[in-house]
């Protein structure tokens, strides 16, 4: 299996190549040159592997679609790394994702019981175990650079903390996140944990990691690479948990489901996209935005169109303000038949140059619902709150503002004869503010996280400034 640039560069790269990269040399991002097909027995067995009763069924199923993209990691090794990372001990149930349904047909996948609470644990543990076994066998180190708008960060400092041969730079908006997700990452003290408050908004975070990974002399210098969801192997981690709800929510492997996934940067869903064009059978993926409309303008209207920083909306959903969503890249890859040269000029020229682009009259633009399953909605305040309150009033359930977003574009293009999955984003705890807002009570706090937003915290606030960061980590790290 090799892997290409969504912008056409001539290089073809492996697995362990790519791991600790982050963007291409042209700026595009990594994807197979091919999605492996998955075969209705192929599936059936899957099945089995996930469901048979045996401890480690997650961990047994992710070694299983892994395997497909792997190549240059010996299948004993690659098996290991499962085992260490889908446990019970850490995510405190056997089925790892399970399914907890709300009424006939419509459920939600918990992906919150990792250690930061949050979705994104669920590919950053493996990320970590990776990154350690591959410097490992390499003899080498490795910088990270990555940008949060909330989860992401500490679910990448949890799992690389103590890492032998990794330090984290971590840039998140000063002042935007929730102040659990604050507490969570600014408390950390381990010395290999950076983190870097830039005075603006997530998009300028992301900006300046582009920057850096687009700037290929300090990169090579500095061994620089990246867990946001640029990164191929966090994202394909991610393409498990689409095959492990399948399993929980039908009895059958011609059965279609659907999929509503809360979304800013289009990693998640970018994740079920693979998953489907694998094989599974996905009807629609519903991509659930908040004020922050973005991508729902796009799947409406075919206008991909950025947003400056003043015109990014402060919401209490903030892990999806996001106006520049970094994975689309891949998905327009595919819409666009493929065509890297096409890609550079949408994402690397008329974007640059105009901060939009428009493929609204364009036949590919009706394949992204026909061909691809793509619809959207949007999820403002009032509405987070109103089904926040509907679902624990009706259900006992309490939902987090992101999920919640989901929840709501979902019932509006739910199929009663389809089974229709929510990905839970976060547990509420991490938006407690919202909740009390919304139910008039806090949301119940794991005992480990008791007073966590007291605690001393570590921090820098810098300005949006690439070469203000890079300075920092030449301070902060030996050159290659």
């Amino acid at each position: 299996m090799l892997y290409l640039s969504t912008r056409g560069h001539p290089d073809r790269k492996h697995f362990c190549e790519i791991l600790l990269e982050g963007l291409a040399p042209d700026g595009g991002l990594y994807l197979p040159e091919r999605y492996p097909q998955v075969e209705p027995a192929t599936l059936e067995r899957w099945r089995t592997v996930f469901n048979g009763g045996a401890p480690g069924g997650y961990a047994a199923l992710a070694f299983e679609i892994l395997s497909l993209y792997v190549d240059d990691i010996p299948a004993a090794d690659l098996k290991s790394i499962c085992d260490k990372t889908y446990t019970e001990t850490v995510y405190g149930t056997p089925q790892i994702v399970p399914l907890k349904q709300l009424e006939d047909g419509f459920y939600l996948e918990a992906l919150s019981n990792g250690p930061t609470l949050a979705f994104k644990d669920m590919a950053m543990q493996l990320l970590g175990n990776l990154f350690e076994y591959q410097l490992a066998r390499r003899g080498e180190e490795l910088n990270i650079l990555g940008a949060t708008s909330g989860d992401t960060g500490s679910a990448a400092e949890y799992a690389m903390r103590g890492k032998k041969g990794v330090r984290v730079f971590m840039l998140s908006p000063h002042g935007r996140m929730s102040p659990f997700q604050q507490a969570q990452m600014f408390s950390l003290m381990d010395d290999n944990i950076h983190n870097i408050a830039i005075e603006g908004v997530f998009d300028d975070c992301q900006d300046i990691v582009k920057n850096v990974s687009n700037d290929l002399e300090f990169k090579r210098n500095y061994k620089i690479g990246t867990v946001n969801s640029i990164n191929w192997a966090r994202l394909l981690a991610q393409v498990v948990y689409y095959f492990a709800g399948y399993f929980q929510a039908t009895a059958s492997d011609t059965q279609k489901v659907s999929f509503a996934v809360p979304s800013g940067n289009f990693g998640n869903v970018c994740a079920g996209h693979v998953a489907r064009q694998m094989g599974l059978p996905i009807a629609q993926l519903v991509v659930a935005t908040n004020e922050n409309d973005v991508l729902d303008e796009f799947f409406r209207t075919g206008v991909y169109r950025v947003r400056a920083s003043a015109d990014t909306h402060e919401t209490s959903s903030p892990s999806m303000d996001i106006s520049k969503a970094s994975n689309f890249e891949r998905f327009v890859f595919d819409l666009v038949g493929r065509d890297g040269a096409r890609v550079k000029a949408l994402f690397g020229e008329t974007l640059y140059r105009e901060g939009r682009f428009d493929l609204g009259s364009d036949p590919v633009f009706a394949e992204a619902a026909s061909h691809y399953g793509f619809v959207s909605g949007k999820s403002t305040h009032a509405d987070r709150l109103a089904t926040i309150r509907d679902t624990f009033a009706r259900f006992g359930v309490m939902i987090d503002t992101h999920t919640a977003d989901g929840v709501k574009v979902a019932r509006e293009h739910h199929n009663p004869e389809l089974p229709m999955i929510v990905l839970e984003t976060a547990l509420p705890i991490k938006f407690a503010e919202t909740i009390v807002e919304a139910l008039g009570r806090e949301p119940e706090r794991p005992a480990k996280f008791e007073g966590m937003e007291s605690l001393p915290k570590r921090v820098l606030v810098m300005p949006a400034d690439t070469a203000a960061v890079q300075a920092y980590i030449a301070d902060h790290c030996p050159r290659a």
